[in-house]
């Protein structure tokens, strides 16, 4: 099956400075990649790329067999890419249920969405959201009220409400409890059974419990390895780059 997204030799300069450098990666379709790397790695401005807020000094991003060079972001998006950044972004004022309704009507705005109906599909597709992000309890609740978790919980809801055919989710369990951050987990594998995922995290626990197929690990803007958690965390180059040192002998 051809891969759903594929970056060739991808390089992006500021300044003289490479944030990415030769990066090729590929991800076929159904896949919930976990992508790591320490600070400077160049995780954020492959998400850029990607969703073409930041343009390629060089190489080529493929979305569906498209090319995504100079493409605008809004473009990308209605294309069927969906980010969610690290800060929620949810209208805090709304309940719940008008978050992720305003999210199935993003074209008709806020106060369409809120006066007006949802259909009878979109109705039936967000209780089946409100109960897959857990929040169905609170659906009527201003989002003000929500915990930091739960916000992240309602933004990826809002996110897949506008059924992108590829979420990528920057590190989504930053600042977290330890509940909050296996609730999160979760929900990113119940959504990998129907979706197409990528993750950005530094949480390793996080990542352990995620990451079921592939990691990619960034660093100086390409690629240092790819493969298995299992194999990943014991590859001798990644405990160079996160630890600064060689591992002990056995």
């Amino acid at each position: 099956m051809d891969n759903i997204l594929e970056i060739q030799d991808l390089t992006v300069s500021f300044d003289g400075f490479k944030a990415l450098n030769g990066l090729n990666f590929a991800l076929a379709p159904g896949e919930l990649r976990v992508v790591i790397g320490p600070n400077g790695a160049g995780k954020t401005t492959f998400l850029d790329v990607i969703t073409g807020k930041v343009q390629p000094t060089t190489g080529q991003v493929y979305f569906k067999g498209k090319n995504l060079k100079k493409l605008p972001e809004h473009q990308i998006a209605r294309m069927g890419i969906g980010r969610k950044f690290q800060t929620p972004r949810v209208y805090l004022n709304l309940s719940v249920r008008d978050n992720l309704a305003l999210s199935f009507n993003s074209d008709k705005g806020v106060f369409n969405t809120i006066f007006g109906r949802l259909n009878s599909d979109q109705t039936r597709r967000l209780g089946g959201l409100l109960e897959t992000v857990g929040l169905a309890a609170k659906a009527d609740r201003p989002a003000s009220l929500l915990s930091h978790g739960e916000k992240q919980r309602l933004e990826i809801g809002m996110l897949v409400a506008q059924s992108p055919d590829l979420l990528l989710v920057d590190e989504p369990v930053a600042g977290l409890t330890d509940e909050e951050t296996e609730k999160v987990g979760e929900l990113l594998l119940a959504l990998s059974e129907n979706h197409t995922i990528v993750v950005i995290e530094h949480d390793m626990e996080f990542v352990r419990q995620i990451a079921k197929q592939q990691v990619t690990v960034l660093h100086e803007g390409t690629v240092l390895c790819e493969g298995p958690m299992s194999d990943v965390q014991n590859d001798p180059r990644v405990i160079e780059v996160y630890l600064g040192s060689e591992p002990a002998a056995a």
